[in-house]
């Protein structure tokens, strides 16, 4: 795998995590805490988790990064339930994002998306849930494309999301415990966060190198993680 892929992942973990220790230390760490997570979300009851739900879908819908938006939820509700929420608005965003391209984008997006779309086919065509959460479970590729190639690609909806939601998992469980509130000195949450990042990054590249049947799923993928290409 490129090292430069997994030195990226590193950093965000590290900024976010010095960015989660600026909220608990500084006065406008609690202001921007108060103005918004305290005063919308956190103890807001199921008012502040579909609020939270709906903010997470809208902007990882858009291309913001679903990482940040695990962070914000293990801040906002600790690490177990904030990893079930990062994954959740991950999951409605993907689901927006899908719906939106099968139903209105095919030929907007055909253009610009199609040869990545016939990729995606080629990939998930056999083993569809299977291959969308190696997908998923890559360490590499943007979210959003995914999301798009899928929707104006053949691909069932329902193992997509599926699978799409068992691969979140991983990363968001890394990213909700950088930003969460659980009991552990700051050094040591950030390095338990990094060697889980490692771990799944590593895990990843693997299981792509091991199952992906010779097809491609991207060049720059593959570049990436080192593969050579199709074989």
């Amino acid at each position: 795998m490129n090292p430069r892929v997994l030195l990226k992942g590193l950093g965000l973990i590290i900024s976010l995590g010095l960015l989660a220790y600026f909220f608990e230390s500084s006065d406008l760490g609690n202001a921007i805490n108060e103005a918004w997570i305290d005063g919308h979300i956190r103890d807001q009851g199921y008012r502040g988790e579909l609020l939270f739900l709906a903010m997470g879908a809208v902007f990882t819908a858009v291309g913001l990064p679903r990482q940040i938006i695990a962070f914000l939820a293990g801040y906002a509700f600790g690490l177990v339930a904030g990893t079930l929420f990062g994954a959740l608005a991950a999951l409605i965003g993907c689901a927006l994002t899908f719906t939106y391209a099968r139903l209105f984008g095919r030929g907007l997006l055909s253009e610009r998306l199609g040869a990545r779309a016939r990729r995606f086919d080629a990939f998930i065509h056999e083993h569809p849930f299977s291959m969308t959460l190696l997908i998923r479970m890559l360490p590499v590729g943007s979210n959003v494309l995914t999301n798009l190639a899928a929707g104006i690609s053949r691909a069932r909806a329902v193992p997509f999301l599926a699978a799409s939601f068992v691969g979140y998992l991983p990363q968001t469980i890394v990213f909700a415990l950088v930003g969460s509130g659980v009991d552990v000195a700051p050094v040591l949450k950030i390095g338990m966060a990094a060697l889980l990042f490692l771990a799944s990054g590593v895990l990843g590249a693997y299981l792509y190198h091991r199952h992906r049947h010779g097809v491609s799923l991207d060049e720059r993928v593959d570049e990436a993680l080192g593969e050579s290409g199709p074989q």
